[in-house]
């Protein structure tokens, strides 16, 4: 029969290993300069029509806050910036739902979600609007 901590150990070993992978991915963009054309690819959406999708600039962004440079980041997609501490929470939540036998995993209502994609989807008009969307990036 497992201990507590055994299985407290196991049913935190998902949200540790999805740590894992996006920390290991986080790496390989710190490492690899995204701000040089051409090293990861480009934006299908901005090659196909020209238009800067809510995630273009998300490497960009990424590579700068790795890097500890806020206004970088914010110039290359304010959105991954503002999202950030959210996703943090959020497995964070995760994570202590799963170490503690008592706690239950709140779950997000499907407004925040459905604000959460409106809110992405406004983002990606208004980042295309000549002149309008200039602080919006994608720098």
């Amino acid at each position: 029969m497992a201990t507590t901590t055994e299985r407290r150990g196991l049913a935190v070993l998902e949200p540790l290993v999805v740590a894992a992978l996006v920390g290991a991915a986080t790496l390989l963009v710190a490492l690899r300069d995204p701000h040089v054309s051409g090293s990861y690819g480009v934006c299908p959406s901005l090659m196909i029509f020209g238009l800067a999708c809510p995630g273009c600039g998300g490497l960009r962004a990424t590579h700068d806050l790795a890097h500890l440079d806020l206004v970088g980041a914010w110039a290359s997609n304010p959105l991954v910036v503002v999202l950030l501490p959210a996703v943090i929470g959020l497995w964070s939540l995760w994570l202590a739902a799963r170490w503690s036998p008592r706690r239950m995993m709140p779950t997000v209502p499907r407004v925040v979600w459905i604000t959460v994609g409106a809110i992405a989807v406004i983002f990606g008009v208004v980042r295309n609007i000549p002149g309008a969307g200039d602080f919006l990036g994608p720098a």
